[in-house]
């Protein structure tokens, strides 16, 4: 596995979820990855909030597409967050077999930390040799 680390920016944008239970918010996301990563993401997020303070949940999908220490193409990837009265989790991971052009093969996982209002990515990935 290689790690790399790195910014990013994020913008969301709130839509509308047809058919949706109002306690459900549905987002569009764009994101801007720097370092070794540079690169673009797109996706949408859906979210929702429990009863108590400081719990919810949110799902993404996200396609990236840019390119990877030099490698390029596009890849996939699924997100899994949770706060349980404060206490986050978040898990996202490379949608298996997503990855297009010099990142065919990609799989990995990304972590998120957010250090004041700055946005930064560790990214562990294994890619086949070329």
């Amino acid at each position: 596995m290689t790690s790399i680390s790195g910014e990013f920016s994020v913008g969301m944008t709130a839509q509308e979820a047809e058919g949706a239970s109002p306690a459900i918010g549905r987002m569009l996301l764009d994101k801007v990855y720097h370092g070794s990563l540079e690169a673009r993401g797109a996706g949408q997020m859906l979210a929702t909030h429990g009863s108590v303070a400081g719990s919810a949940a949110y799902v993404a999908l996200e396609t990236v597409t840019g390119t990877l220490q030099g490698r390029e193409g596009s890849f996939a990837l699924v997100h899994h967050g949770q706060m349980d009265r404060g206490r986050p989790t978040l898990v996202i991971a490379v949608v298996p077999d997503s990855g297009t052009g010099a990142l065919a093969g990609l799989s990995g996982r990304m972590h998120i930390r957010v250090e004041g209002h700055q946005h930064f990515y560790d990214f562990e990935f294994a890619l086949p040799t070329p």
